[in-house]
């Protein structure tokens, strides 16, 4: 299997730069922070014009964000597995979340990788693969609600067993984040910890102090295309089932109440919600105005629980300092994917859409990359792997798809050429994104919905948002054949078989019990 199609780079360049720039320990501590749908628009380092963020921006001020950063199928637990393993969702086995099963912890692993050599290993979190993590010393992960866990008092699973917990989902994960980690300074070895987020999954529920400060008057700006019609587009865009408008559920927008909370939490709710629910219910608002409305829970909620993850996310930073043990350890800040806040008029991910395969990247390591770079290379999670390895200095047992990053610390204006390949599999699928793949060269997207026979061409220089189809327009035939051949070349790279995994026949009801849950 190749290890990377159609890549190359400026070694030369990197291994000239090397004397200048301090080398730091050749066995550094791994903080890998991740969160669960955040996009870039809600990470201020990226965007400010929706929040702050100031303890994610803290990474990114001390180091180094990849603008170009994309994920390979986006959601939530393929991209967790292409992130262990460096390889594509055909590669490691996982390619959905409603029916791959339980991911294949025996295969080779980054985290088992380090294990092996020496590493301290821990995974606190979320999890998101229906399986006992491998690879690791200490696991504590979000056991219910299929592995999505629930804001308030989620269940954690160990070796241990299963445990029930009161309080809020980032604050929990944190706390036992900075257990594991004062546990582990015990310890002369390096340390690898995940440290994972559910926040800001759906159904959005912000923390007690967002609710205790909850205004119902305050407004978020509208994005351009919240009313976008999807007539005269391809047939995926029609049937997708992820509108604001029709799809998000009384729980989404806050009008029934959440499960699973306590007395004093519901108290909290209610004094937060109840008011603008009753106005909602006794107004007389047209279709568009509902919209509108709904909107405003949608991103005010959203962008509430982003509020309170980096604030945690702060915590542990500060902890890591108080530790004495920042000098010494890279902190990367990722998401398992983007997430679409109101384009379109949807919510959720799936699409290779810039808002939804792309994702926030930050990292630093002081002493490698200097504080406050940027970098334009055109990076995936496949090559999370292969970059810690290195790192690490631990090297693979067999081949992955992705290619170490770790030159673009040291020189993140290198020169980088590279397609990357998008392969969405979960259809049929909650939300009814077909399925389809594709190749992004950076300036070009071309997408095949290949159960539709249809395609979508998007110049990405002069079309960011992925809003004008090209494809079939005569003045780019030469240029449609040519992304054609480099997708093909990419499937032939990375050995994607032409039969696909089908989703058992018991998948209706699984969808059914979903939308139960959603309620």
């Amino acid at each position: 299997m190749a290890s990377m199609p159609i890549f190359r780079c400026g070694v030369a360049a990197w291994l000239l730069a090397l004397p200048m720039i301090g080398l730091a320990s050749e066995r550094p501590n791994i903080l890998f922070i991740m969160s669960d749908d955040h996009a870039t628009k809600a990470v201020s380092a990226y965007d400010d014009s929706l929040m702050q963020t100031p303890n994610i921006d803290r990474i990114a001020d001390n180091g180094i964000r990849f603008d170009r950063a994309y994920v390979g199928n986006a959601i939530c637990g393929p991209s967790r597995a292409t992130m262990l393993t460096g390889k594509h969702s055909h590669g490691n086995g996982f390619y959905s979340n409603e029916w791959s099963g339980a991911f294949d912890g025996k295969q080779q692993t980054f985290p088992r990788l380090l294990q092996g050599a020496g590493y301290q290993t821990a995974v606190i979190g979320k999890w998101h693969l229906y399986s006992d993590p491998v690879g690791f010393d200490h696991w504590e992960v979000i056991h219910n609600n299929f592995e999505q866990g629930s804001y308030y008092n989620p269940v954690f699973r160990s070796a241990s067993g299963e445990q029930e917990s009161v309080g809020y989902v980032s604050e929990l994960v944190t706390d036992r984040a900075i257990k594991w980690l004062d546990d582990a300074v015990l310890d002369d070895a390096p340390f690898f910890l995940f440290y994972s987020h559910k926040t800001p999954h759906r159904d959005w529920m912000p923390a007690p102090p967002e609710l205790a400060s909850w205004d119902d008057n305050e407004k978020v700006a509208e994005p351009a295309t919240l009313f976008r019609s999807m007539t005269g587009e391809v047939q995926a865009r029609q049937q997708a089932r992820m509108s604001i408008a029709e799809n998000m559920t009384e729980k989404d927008v806050k009008l029934s109440k959440a499960r699973n909370m306590t007395a004093d939490q519901e108290r909290l709710w209610l004094d937060a919600f109840a008011q603008g629910n009753a106005v909602f219910e006794n107004s007389d608002l047209s279709p568009e105005d509902v919209v509108r409305w709904k909107y405003q829970r949608y991103i005010k909620t959203y962008l509430a629980s982003v509020k309170s993850m980096d604030r945690e996310i702060g915590r542990l930073l500060d902890h890591l300092e108080k530790l004495g043990l920042s000098d010494n350890t890279i902190v990367i800040y990722t998401s398992d994917q983007g997430f679409f806040l109101g384009e379109n008029g949807w919510f959720d991910k799936r699409w290779m859409d810039e808002v939804s395969s792309r994702t926030p990247l930050l990292m630093q390591w002081p002493g490698v990359i200097n504080p406050g770079i940027t970098s334009e290379a055109m990076v995936q999670n496949i090559d999370f792997a292969p970059t810690i390895l290195e790192i690490a200095g631990v090297s693979a047992h067999s081949p992955m798809h992705g290619v170490s990053l770790r030159p673009l610390l040291e020189v993140p204006d290198l020169a980088w050429e590279r397609d990357l390949y998008y392969h969405f599999y979960e259809n049929p699928g909650f939300h009814g994104v077909a399925r389809h793949y594709g190749v992004n060269t950076g300036r070009y997207k071309l997408i095949h919905y290949y159960q539709d026979s249809e395609w979508e061409l998007f110049d990405l220089e002069n079309d960011p948002s992925d809003l004008v189809n090209l494809y079939g327009e005569p003045q780019y035939a030469v240029l449609t054949e040519e992304l054609k051949k480099r997708l093909k070349k990419l499937r032939k790279d990375y050995a994607v078989p032409a039969e696909e995994p089908e989703a058992p026949w018991y998948h209706s009801y699984l969808i059914r019990a979903a939308e139960m849950l959603l309620q």
